[in-house]
């Protein structure tokens, strides 16, 4: 199964968590869960960060409900459940 189906598959089942820094940042950007599980399900990996000692992370881009563009960086926690570490709305440049 392609990694973006399995990520997908966890938002579906409802096998995914939220990081208190990424529940601050729904907040500050005016986000829902919604939002994130929308991005997730229309979107697609971006990058993806294999850098980090506790494990490989996603960067995923897909559009809010609303239209906008947001980023979501996850990872797979030992157990196998997804974990959003942080989400947050692309600003445009004007």
């Amino acid at each position: 199964m392609a990694r973006i189906q399995e990520i997908r598959q966890r938002i579906i089942d409802r096998d995914y968590y939220l990081s208190s820094h990424a529940e601050a940042e729904i907040i500050e950007d005016r986000l829902e869960r919604m939002d994130i599980e929308n991005a997730v399900l229309k979107g697609r990996i971006e990058k993806k960060l294999t850098r980090d000692v506790r494990g490989t992370r996603y960067r995923l881009e897909g559009p809010a409900k609303d239209g906008r563009t947001i980023h979501i960086i996850c990872r797979f926690q030992e157990e196998g459940s997804l974990i959003i570490i942080t989400v947050f709305a692309v600003m445009e440049e004007i």
